[in-house]
């Protein structure tokens, strides 16, 4: 290769290197100017969510359930089991990690890449409290790397017991039905106080797929997945074995029925 390539090369090679870490400096500036201000929930709660206001904007959504369930119940109103039932299903390490468990993503990707397509999702609590709040179900790059940035700043602003309240009030639930106290006294017609072990399993249950899964039918992706939240419970010591069995002899004659 003559020397005169080899000049044009290295020229080209600088003002691609140039360009790219021009793009990353604007697309860093605006993820500053761009993530909101989360210590506002330390003091307040939502009226309503970036989701909230994607599935108003969805037609086929609003043909099946154009009313909004959504009432607000503090923490300390969720009876205790309820909240570990929830993190046992939805992020088992929720009060260790700062927002993002790296085991948790390295092992939805092997496992994506293994099954070739997106089966398991690997986002924490406090990930999707981000993408509930600010952003919408919708699938990019860009969209998850402003998740971990909003992610950083709750972590870094909220409790973990003020983040765990903003999930369990605005997880979604069903189609228009959002946060805890909602879900309980529409499926069950109850409120969270009043649930039993086995219905607090079922609304956990449905957490990962909420539009295809309801709590109060009984399908079989219901019961595998309540049997494995009844068994991480036992596993974690939050119930005994009498209330594993009598749960596990619920579930069975419930899907039997």
């Amino acid at each position: 290769m003559s020397i005169f390539l080899i000049k044009i090369l290295k020229k080209f090679l600088l003002l691609y290197l140039l360009s790219y870490l021009f793009l990353m400096l604007v697309f860093g500036i605006f993820l500053v100017i761009t993530t909101p201000d989360v210590k506002d929930w330390k003091s307040k709660h939502p009226q309503k969510t970036s989701y909230m206001k994607y599935r108003e904007k969805d037609k086929n959504y609003l043909k099946i359930r154009n009313k909004v369930f959504y009432k607000w119940i503090p923490l300390s109103q969720v009876p205790d089991l309820m909240q570990k039932t929830i993190i046992v299903s939805e992020d088992a390490s929720f009060w260790s990690h700062e927002g993002i468990d790296w085991y948790e993503i390295r092992e939805s990707l092997k496992k994506n890449i293994r099954e070739g397509g997106f089966l398991r999702g690997g986002s924490t609590i406090t990930q999707q409290v981000a993408r509930n709040l600010y952003l919408s179900p919708e699938k990019n790059v860009g969209r998850k790397i402003r998740e971990w940035v909003i992610t950083k700043e709750l972590e870094k602003s909220l409790t973990k017991s003020e983040i765990l309240e903003l999930y369990i009030n605005i997880a979604e639930w069903g189609y228009n039905i959002f946060g805890i106290n909602a879900a309980s006294q529409y499926y069950f017609q109850k409120s969270p106080q009043e649930l039993t072990l086995n219905e607090m399993i079922r609304l956990a249950a449905v957490l990962p797929n909420p539009l295809d899964m309801k709590p109060n039918q009984l399908k079989r992706s219901v019961l595998w997945r309540s049997k494995v939240i009844l068994e991480r419970l036992r596993k974690f010591e939050y119930i005994d074995a009498a209330q594993y069995e009598d749960s596990l002899s619920e579930l069975d004659s419930l899907f039997m029925g």
